[in-house]
């Protein structure tokens, strides 16, 4: 598995923008082999953080380069980003936990 986490801050007037084009990407996503899932978080401070799994390394290197999500990273650098940082990390354990209903 691997693992993307997606670090951001928008500039000032930039979420109508920064929306439309999140939600292209998200659809884009879902249906690159290997993808696995995706979700999105905003903390108090703006910050925003998303979370991507792929299942495998080419999954990952095909939406890296798919010629869509290069222009929406590209468009993102020049008009909406105020920054960001991507960590491409890969499992090393896996532990899960379900309370009993």
């Amino acid at each position: 598995m691997h693992v993307i986490v997606f670090r951001n801050r928008l500039k000032p007037d930039a979420l109508a923008e920064y929306t439309d084009w999140a939600e292209r990407m998200s659809a884009l996503a879902r249906t690159m082999p290997g993808y696995v899932s995706h979700k999105g978080f905003t903390a108090a401070d703006g910050e925003r953080v998303t979370i991507v799994e792929f299942a495998t390394e080419e999954g990952l290197r095909a939406w890296a380069t798919h010629p869509e999500h290069v222009a929406a990273k590209q468009h993102g650098r020049a008009g909406f980003y105020a920054e960001y940082s991507l960590q491409v990390c890969t499992e090393q354990r896996v532990s899960r936990f379900t309370a009993a209903s």
